[in-house]
């Protein structure tokens, strides 16, 4: 089998609920780049990858005349070529991210050509994952904070998670007070999460987690920047609720420095960042050496797979903000029941397909 095209196709629906974080200002857009591999036996691999722009240029530009012509099974192999061919501009960012859209259309395309679900693969570990419900977006009154939070769980998933870090972790009286209304809502037996994406300082979030700590928190995710490794650290130990974070993080050796330096207790790999499919098992695996959990980032419907194959995952982000896109973009999805989602048994790869009307509605 040799890869004959690879084609680049960009979904954006900009009707999507405005959304906003501790340093990100309300973003209503929301989309996919998606990567097809076309081989002369007629299988085409189809990789979901974040929106950024760039990824359509370096894929069709730099990747496309890469593997044209080669052996879509050597993923590796291929991986190592897209890598270099990045070296000069590509560390993190843009570059990796497209690479991670490649090579997810081509594992893909491999577990289509098997006849396999891609989690069987990968080698099953599971069937199916928990999952916990991910919002609660700092530019939600409380009202709608409340809402949310108790949507996911009257849909019976036991675990939720809310932004704090409001306003650059300037508004520190409201993170606790919503927090507070959150953990009134749903009663003490749904498990809370907290996600500041870097909106606190080092002392300052220490500060913040000692308060968090009156209201039962599972996880504190990302208290500050990625990358302040050593403040990551001093966070961690200085607090004792459990310390998440990596999923702006690149690359084995991104997360061999993060995990080596004590700068988590659960790292949260992104397949859409990381470097695709291949690199993810790799930083799983990097993990589990550490003796540390993985609750992958965002990218659902391939972590869904992921998550099958890994004995130290934790817990499967499920995000309303993914399900309002995915609903309209594919032709069907696995549903949750329970908090625990399960892959599709019966169809090959990732088991999802492109809707036809979608794609001539919203492509860009």
């Amino acid at each position: 089998m040799k890869i004959t095209e690879v084609k680049v196709s960009t979904l954006s629906y900009p009707e999507g609920s405005a959304v906003a974080d501790a340093t990100m200002a309300p973003k209503k857009s929301k989309g996919y780049t998606f990567v097809h591999i076309l081989t002369d036996e007629g299988i085409t691999g189809l990789g979901i990858g974040k929106s950024a722009p760039g990824i359509k240029e370096i894929v069709e530009n730099i990747f496309a005349p890469i593997l044209i012509g080669e052996d879509p099974n050597n993923i590796e192999k291929l991986w190592d070529l897209m890598y270099w061919a990045i070296r000069s501009f590509g560390r993190k960012g843009v570059a990796f991210q497209a690479i991670s859209s490649a090579d997810i259309s081509l594992w893909d395309l491999k577990a289509k050509s098997l006849n396999l679900p891609l989690y069987k693969l990968l080698g099953a570990y599971s069937d199916a994952v928990p999952i916990y419900g991910s919002g609660g977006w700092t530019n939600y009154t409380s009202e709608q904070l409340v809402r949310e939070m108790t949507d996911y769980v009257d849909r019976g998933i036991p675990r939720v998670k809310m932004k704090v870090g409001k306003d650059f972790g300037k508004s520190e009286k409201e993170d606790l007070h919503r927090l507070e209304l959150v953990r009134k809502a749903v009663g003490d037996d749904i498990e809370i999460f907290v996600d500041a994406n870097w909106g606190y300082y080092p002392k300052q979030a220490i500060m913040m987690a000692k308060q968090f700590e009156n209201f039962n928190i599972g996880w504190f995710e990302e208290p500050t920047t990625a990358e302040d490794i050593s403040g990551l650290s001093e966070i961690r130990h200085s607090i004792s609720m459990p310390l998440a974070t990596g999923e702006l993080e690149y690359s084995k050796y991104g997360f061999k420095d993060l995990l080596y330096n004590g700068g988590c207790d659960i790292a949260q790999p992104d397949v859409g960042n990381v470097g695709g499919i291949t690199e993810w098992l790799k930083v799983a695996h990097l993990a589990h050496a550490f003796n540390i959990q993985i609750a992958p980032h965002a990218h659902q419907l391939v972590h869904l797979h992921l998550g099958c194959a890994t004995p130290n995952l934790k817990v499967i982000e499920y995000m309303n903000t993914s399900l309002e896109i995915d609903r309209i973009f594919f032709n069907e999805f696995p549903q949750q029941k329970g908090g625990v989602w399960k892959p599709f048994h019966d169809k090959p790869g990732l088991g999802l397909e492109l809707n036809p009307k979608a794609v001539e509605k919203w492509s860009i």
